[in-house]
C-alpha cells in the first residue's frame, strides 16, 4: 500500500517548512529510516528519514518549495504498485485549469487568440469612446460584470490611463532610480510589474546614458530571516508584553568571576563569564518563581517542572536560541561549558532539533554589543525573556561613600496575561540581589 510522506512538525511552534534538499530521486529504492530528504525551518536544517520502504514513486513538492505542517511531500509505493499521482499541487496560489487530452490544444483560446477582443460596453460609452478617439480595451469596466459605461470612458479620457499594478519592492526601486512606473512594461500577474522589470528598465537607461546602473539590492524574505520575522510579530501581536528594567551594581559579581578565572587560569578548558553566571542564578530563581518558567498554550498556563533555558545567538542570517536542558541541575562550570558549546554549534550549523526546541525562558545578552538596555520580545510561547547588558564602571554610593563600581542593566519582558508586574518585579528584585552578591546562591 502507498504511503503519503508529509511535511513533518520540528517543536511546537512550527506552521511551515521548507524543502531544502531530495536525497533520493524518483524510482529509487527507499528503506524505512534511511534519510529521504531535507527541511530548513526558521530553526535549522533537518535530515528526516522515510516512514516506509519501497519506491519512491512521486515526489510532489520540489526542492525551494515552502509548504505547512502536514502537506504531502512524496509517496512511497510498494514494487509494482502504481497509485495514483498528485497532480497540480503548487505552492502559493494555483490556478484552477481544465484538464486536456494528451496531444491536444485548446482550440477555443487559439482562435480567441487570432480574433479582436470583445469588450463589454454599454451603447453610450461605445458612442463616447469613438467621439473622443478612446480604446475601449484600455478601459477598466465598473458596471455589472466589468462592463465599461459612459462614465469609465470619460473618467479614462480626462484622468488617463490606472495607475500600473506594482509589487512594493519594485515601487520601492524605482521610487529610488528614478524610473517613471507608467514607461515599464509589467511580466508579472495581471502585468503587475516585478522588482525583475524594474532592474531591467534600469540597465536599459544606464546602457543608454553609458553610465553603471545603480538600483537598490532585493533581498527576498525567507528562510531564518521570515521565520524571525513572523515570530517576532506574532509574539507582539497575540501576547500583551511589559518590560521592566533596573540597573544593578554588580561589583562583587565582577570579582567572583575574575577571582574564579585566576584559580583555573592554567586550565582554559574551565572559565565561566558574566552571562555563565546570570544563567545559574536565573535557574535556580525559576524554580522560586514557577509563573516565570510557563507557557501559555490554548487556555492553560503550563507551570513547567523542568528548567530549560535559552540562549540568543546570533548568526550572520539571523538569531537561532539553542537551549541549556535542565540548567537547575547544573553548576556554574558545567552552564558556562555547555553554553560555549552550543554557541559553537550554532555558528557552525550542526545544531540538532532536540537543541533549539521547545523551551522555557530565554536570555538575550547584547552586552558584547555595548548595549546597556533595551526591550527583548518573547519568544512564544514563552512567558518571559531576560535582556542583559554590558558591565560599564561607573561612579556609585557604597556605604556612604563615592568610588568607581560596575553597574550591568537587566531588562525583563513578561507576557501580562500570564505575570503580574508585581511578581515579575519580585524575580527581578531578587535577580539583582543575587547578582550583587552571587556567593549568596548557594549559602
Amino acid at each position: 500500500m502507498a504511503t503519503e510522506i508529509k511535511m513533518p512538525r520540528f517543536g511546537m511552534t512550527m506552521k511551515q517548512g521548507k524543502l531544502a534538499k531530495w536525497l533520493k530521486r524518483e524510482g529509487d529504492k527507499v528503506q524505512k529510516g534511511e534519510p529521504l530528504f531535507e527541511v530548513e525551518t526558521e530553526k535549522i536544517t533537518n535530515t528526516v528519514q522515510s516512514i516506509a520502504s519501497g519506491i519512491l514513486f512521486q515526489i510532489v513538492i520540489q526542492v525551494g518549495d515552502t509548504v505547512p505542517v502536514g502537506a504531502v511531500l512524496a509517496i512511497v509505493a510498494e514494487e509494482g504498485e502504481t497509485p495514483e499521482r498528485i497532480e497540480g499541487i503548487k505552492v502559493g496560489e494555483v490556478e484552477d485549469v481544465e484538464a486536456l487530452p494528451a496531444g491536444k490544444a485548446p482550440a477555443a483560446k487559439v482562435t480567441a487568440a487570432a480574433e479582436k477582443k470583445y469588450v463589454a460596453a454599454s451603447p453610450s460609452a461605445k458612442r463616447l469612446a469613438k467621439e473622443l478617439g478612446v480604446d475601449l480595451a484600455s478601459v477598466p469596466g465598473t458596471g455589472k460584470e466589468g462592463r465599461v459605461t459612459e462614465a469609465d470612458v470619460k473618467r479614462f479620457h480626462e484622468e488617463g490611463p490606472p495607475r500600473p499594478k506594482v509589487t512594493p519592492v519594485a515601487a520601492e526601486m524605482a521610487k529610488q532610480a528614478g524610473l517613471d512606473l507608467s514607461t515599464i512594461a509589467g511580466t508579472g500577474v495581471g502585468g503587475k510589474i516585478t522588482k525583475e522589470d524594474v532592474k531591467r528598465a534600469t540597465e536599459l537607461r544606464a546602457a543608454a546614458r553609458g553610465v553603471p546602473p545603480g538600483t537598490a539590492k532585493s533581498i527576498p524574505l525567507e528562510g531564518m530571516r521570515r521565520a524571525i520575522a513572523e515570530n517576532m510579530h506574532a509574539s507582539l501581536q497575540n501576547s500583551a508584553q511589559l518590560t521592566l528594567m533596573t540597573e544593578v551594581d554588580v561589583t562583587e559579581m565582577v570579582h567572583f568571576r575574575d577571582l574564579f578565572r585566576e584559580e583555573h587560569r592554567k586550565d582554559e578548558s574551565v572559565r565561566i563569564s558574566y552571562n555563565d553566571i546570570v544563567i545559574h542564578i536565573v535557574a535556580r530563581l525559576l524554580k522560586r518563581f514557577p509563573y516565570m518558567n510557563s507557557t501559555l498554550v490554548g487556555e492553560e498556563i503550563l507551570l513547567h517542572d523542568r528548567v530549560d533555558i535559552g540562549i540568543a545567538v546570533a548568526l550572520p542570517g539571523g538569531l537561532i536560541v539553542p537551549k541549556v536542558r535542565n540548567a537547575d541541575r547544573k553548576d556554574i562550570l558545567q552552564i558556562g561549558q555547555e553554553a560555549r558549546e552550543l554557541a559553537r554549534k550554532a555558528r557552525e550549523g550542526s545544531l540538532s532539533m532536540d537543541e533549539v526546541a521547545d523551551g522555557t525562558f530565554t536570555i538575550s545578552n547584547m552586552s558584547m554589543l555595548g548595549v546597556d538596555g533595551f526591550t527583548p520580545i518573547i519568544n512564544p510561547p514563552e512567558a518571559a525573556i531576560l535582556g542583559v547588558g554590558r558591565v560599564v564602571e561607573k561612579p556609585g554610593v557604597k556605604n556612604g561613600r563615592i568610588e568607581i563600581r560596575s553597574f550591568m542593566t537587566l531588562s525583563l519582558t513578561i507576557d501580562h496575561r500570564v505575570v503580574d508586574g508585581a511578581p515579575a518585579g519580585e524575580f527581578l528584585q531578587s535577580l539583582a540581589g543575587y547578582l550583587e552578591q552571587p556567593t549568596q546562591l548557594n549559602e
